[in-house]
């Protein structure tokens, strides 16, 4: 039922028939669009019952190619147990740790579709470590860029898989240049390439967009007064509001549309700062630092579209430090009983915020999206750990005295 893509600036069409990037006009994000009259006289909510728990249980709504899936999707939707009418999307729980899972399952189950061979991406860390799988799955090459400093797990999970993995000494704007530098190679056309940079192809939107399809099924086809979503390159947030749309014209849910708000971290928040001035469009963030590697991205490509949302929605944006990120994550652990990733647990840190402002009621139901699982961040975690202890030792470091444990002797 995939009739054409769109272009989300002009509106021009182009055919979905082969792989496409941007729009060669203006370079503006492209949509993929369904006939959903068809889709409505032959597939209904009731019809998914009894379906496979993953995201291609809506294959009605998705392009038609043989999936290249790890049993991504129908995540979690757990109660808070300590905030009411509160619930956590539960992403961590994805093959290869995270809602990158769908994007990536979408985009290399076409890229198969159309026989490209090399698939290149720029990563903060969780999208290289999904291309890898599912590449490996598709048996197709993955190429990644990734700063050096990601957390370990998802470089030494791109290795295992059998990536190419180019580490870069910078963010991941500097990945995307590295990618931007092969495309002007010759090789590029003649072996096969395609670039799956965030929004820079169509399809792993469409794989995010089924967070969307699962929250108003998860909630009985209704949707809540709000969504608060990590937003670093922000598909997340343009999926599920596309797929909100896409319901409505289905008929499965009405016009209502929860509000949506973007969290980034201060110290790489360029989607807030662009909200706050009232500005279309976002402005490089400059020297961008945080450990939630997933929101390091000082300038998102589909930032025009995040910031239409957040206007649309009667959302916002704001920012969560470090130290409130770190203090969330613990927090949630120990009470939720959820190993967040950092960047999902600043959800926790967004929603305190706005109950405390009274941008959300308590009777409200709000949904916070854990974008990843926590054991993928144990380094930049353990890091945290031993600078709290180093930082609380006196000037003068004293050894403890030396036991005697199972024959070994020595400090403990």
């Amino acid at each position: 039922m995939l009739t054409h893509l769109e272009c989300t600036r002009c509106g021009e069409h182009y055919p979905a028939d082969r792989p496409q990037s941007v729009c060669p006009k203006d370079a503006g994000v492209l949509y993929a669009r369904y006939d959903l009259k068809a889709i409505k006289r032959s597939f209904s909510a009731a019809r998914l019952a009894g379906r496979a728990p993953t995201m291609w249980r809506y294959d009605a709504v998705l392009p038609d190619a043989d999936p290249v899936s790890l049993g991504e999707g129908f995540t979690p939707m757990l109660p808070s147990r300590e905030c009411q009418n509160v619930l956590i999307k539960d992403e961590g729980l994805n093959p290869t740790g995270s809602f990158k899972a769908r994007g990536l399952s979408a985009a290399v189950t076409m890229a198969r579709h159309f026989g490209l061979k090399k698939l290149a991406i720029p990563s903060a860390g969780n999208a290289a470590g999904a291309l890898a799988a599912y590449s490996a799955a598709a048996k197709v090459e993955a190429h990644i860029f990734m700063p050096k400093d990601v957390p370990a797990a998802n470089r030494i999970e791109c290795d295992y898989y059998g990536a190419h993995v180019t580490l870069v000494d910078g963010l991941i704007s500097d990945c995307a240049k590295k990618v931007a530098e092969l495309k002007n190679s010759e090789a590029w056309e003649r072996d096969g390439w395609f670039d799956v940079s965030t929004t820079k192809e169509p399809y792993r939107v469409e794989g995010k967009k089924t967070m969307g399809y699962e929250v108003a099924e998860q909630l009985g086809w209704k949707l809540p007064q709000g969504i608060i979503y990590p937003t670093g390159g922000g598909v997340g947030l343009l999926g599920m509001w596309k797929a909100f749309d896409e319901m409505e014209a289905l008929g499965w849910i009405g016009s209502e549309r929860p509000r949506m708000i973007a969290v980034q971290s201060s110290g790489c928040a360029p989607v807030v700062k662009a909200w706050e001035e009232s500005k279309p469009g976002v402005e490089m963030w400059p020297n961008a630092e945080t450990l939630a590697s997933g929101l390091r991205v000082p300038k998102p490509y589909a930032d025009y579209l995040i910031l239409d949302i957040l206007k649309k929605s009667h959302g916002t944006a704001l920012s969560a430090t470090d130290e409130e990120i770190l203090d969330a994550t613990r927090h949630w652990a120990k009470v939720e009983g959820v190993f967040a990733a950092p960047e999902g647990a600043a959800c926790l840190v967004a929603y305190r915020k706005l109950r405390a402002t009274a941008f959300f009621r308590v009777e409200d139901t709000v949904v916070l999206f854990n974008t990843g699982s926590g054991l993928k961040y144990l380094d930049v975690l353990d890091a945290d750990v031993g600078q709290t202890l180093l930082s609380a030792k006196p000037a003068q470091s004293v050894k403890p005295p030396a036991r005697q444990i199972g024959g070994i002797i020595g400090p403990y």
